[in-house]
């Protein structure tokens, strides 16, 4: 076939285009300087469902904090603007893909996968010493989102490109690049520029499986191709491969971790933090 434009599959389409209101208006909130905590907990407030969802999970092993917290505003003057956000953003984009076809994708087994996904490259980013380590949990969670995109928008393609994987033995992107001239990192990477995401999760998404193509922020984008190889070794979930995408050799080297000491550690983690997470972000899927 003719290889078709990422934009065909983008643009034109409001569910995918647009991101909650709200989402929106927090972030100009947190843009503005006279924005107390106080406005931004009343923005956040008239969504009641947010609301409950942000609290369980600041209440939750994703933090493990001794102590309940009870407001969006407490749990502001814990962990910051910044990374509510990144909480936010994760909560509204896991509600905007339904209606994928029946039989395709399990989306059970590809939000375990990516939640997986999103947990460890959280634990490698607190690892090496990064801050605001929520906006690693949302590159990780939205790694394989360009998938959801390719099923939504041109279902009997991804059936083809499904079977041509298995019969080949190749990693579904690698059949998706001949079939499509782009892969679904690729086609991610561009729904988040179309959202106006940062352009390091942008990198971070599109790069995934190359990670040293990444022409600003090739560390991201191997936290995350790091973090997809440890979510597909825990057997919890996955986004419709057969034959695993390989990691990048360099991975490791890159994010100035050794392997052989942190992901022990790393793995751990995840499995003290998974089924509590799971549990609370799987119901806005």
């Amino acid at each position: 076939m003719d290889c078709m434009d990422i934009n065909d599959l983008i643009r034109g389409d409001n569910q995918l285009t647009t991101l909650p209101e709200i989402f929106y208006k927090l972030n100009a909130a947190i843009e503005d300087p006279d924005c107390t905590f106080d406005d931004i907990g009343e923005i956040i407030s008239v969504d009641p469902a947010l609301t409950a969802q942000l609290l369980k999970i600041v209440n939750s092993a994703f933090y493990g904090f001794s102590t309940q917290v009870e407001t969006v505003t407490h749990a502001l003057t814990i962990i910051g603007t910044d990374q509510l956000t990144q909480l936010v953003l994760a909560t509204s984009v896991m509600g905007q893909f339904k209606g994928i076809p029946a039989g395709l994708i399990d989306m059970d087994s590809f939000w375990r996968h990516s939640i997986l996904a999103g947990l460890a490259a959280r634990s490698i980013a607190a690892l090496s010493g990064e801050y605001n380590v929520e906006r690693f949990f949302v590159s990780g969670l939205l790694h394989d989102v360009g998938r959801l995109v390719m099923c939504l928008k041109i279902p009997d393609k991804v059936g083809e490109i499904f079977q041509a994987a298995a019969t080949n033995g190749k990693p579904l992107y690698v059949e998706e690049q001949k079939a499509l001239g782009f892969d679904h990192a690729e086609l991610g990477g561009g729904l988040l520029k179309e959202w106006n995401l940062p352009e390091r999760l942008i990198e971070a998404v599109s790069y995934h499986h190359l990670p040293g193509k990444a022409k600003n922020y090739p560390e991201e984008a191997a936290v995350v191709n790091l973090a997809d190889a440890i979510a597909y070794s825990l057997k919890r979930g996955g986004s419709g491969e057969t034959f695993l995408p390989p990691l990048e050799s360099k991975s490791w080297e890159s994010i100035g971790l050794p392997e052989s000491l942190y992901l022990p550690m790393i793995r751990e983690k995840i499995e003290s933090q998974f089924e509590d997470v799971v549990g609370i972000f799987l119901q806005t899927a």
